[in-house]
């Protein structure tokens, strides 16, 4: 079915906050001063983003639930002639555009919620890091790899899964990301979607968080360059290994 651009800009938007609202909750949860849920580590994380994907996959199904723009690449690369749900270049604009502005409202929300939290927390770092992912080792290009395999693993997954007759649609990609973040998480917090990292930090930047430093501008290039290359591989590889008839039940 053909929905028109008004329901994909809808679509995106409101599935991407959502995605963005939870994700970004989590981790306020798990690491903001005075949080009922402070302390609870990187495996609560994991979960919390895979969960805030399920739900965010379901808000956005009329569009075809990209929330990520290296996805929405991915697809457009493969094209509807080789992937179900692949779109023509025409809709990129669309979908990147809307994807970034739910992400920037989801964050924004989110900032509203742990308002008092944000207060109460005197680490700058920790702020940061509820809105935007950041490395444990800085080294720009091993960062940029990390990122590039992590995000290949989600796009080249995603549209094999997509001609499969698994039938678990949402919780199969929500799955994905808790096995790519308990995996693949650790050098750089995968961002694995440029949204996910570039909406939040502009949210960061412009919002009258107490004590908030830097937003660390430098960095952002990376969750943004890295899952773009990681999903347009991901496409491109699919495609090679035959598209149209190696994967069940893909155009």
């Amino acid at each position: 079915m053909q929905y028109s651009n008004w329901d994909i800009f809808v679509s995106e938007v409101t599935g991407t906050a959502m995605l963005l609202l939870l994700g970004c909750g989590v981790v306020a949860t798990a690491i903001l001063k005075g949080s009922k849920g402070e302390g609870g580590g990187w495996l609560l994380i994991n979960f919390g983003w895979g969960l805030a994907v399920f739900a965010g996959v379901y808000v956005a199904f009329r569009s075809g639930a990209h929330l990520n723009p290296a996805v929405t690449l991915g697809l457009a690369i493969a094209g509807p002639d080789n992937v179900a749900g692949g779109i023509p270049w025409s809709k990129v604009p669309l979908y990147w555009g809307s994807e970034m502005l739910g992400a920037f409202i989801g964050a924004v929300i989110a900032w509203v919620a742990f308002k008092q939290h944000f207060d109460a927390e005197e680490d700058a770092g920790k702020k940061l890091a509820v809105f935007s992912t950041g490395p444990a080792i800085r080294n720009y290009g091993w960062n940029t790899i990390t990122e590039i395999i992590a995000t290949f693993v989600l796009v080249f997954v995603i549209m094999i899964s997509g001609g499969t007759p698994s039938g678990l649609g949402p919780l199969f990609v929500a799955l994905l990301v808790v096995g790519i973040g308990a995996s693949l998480g650790g050098p750089t917090g995968y961002a694995i979607n440029p949204a996910r990292d570039l909406g939040p930090r502009i949210a960061h930047a412009l919002l009258p968080i107490k004590g908030k430093g830097s937003s660390d501008w430098a960095y952002s290039w990376v969750p943004v360059v890295g899952p773009l290359i990681g999903g347009a591989l991901g496409a491109l590889l699919f495609i090679a290994l035959g598209a149209k008839g190696m994967w069940p039940g893909v155009v």
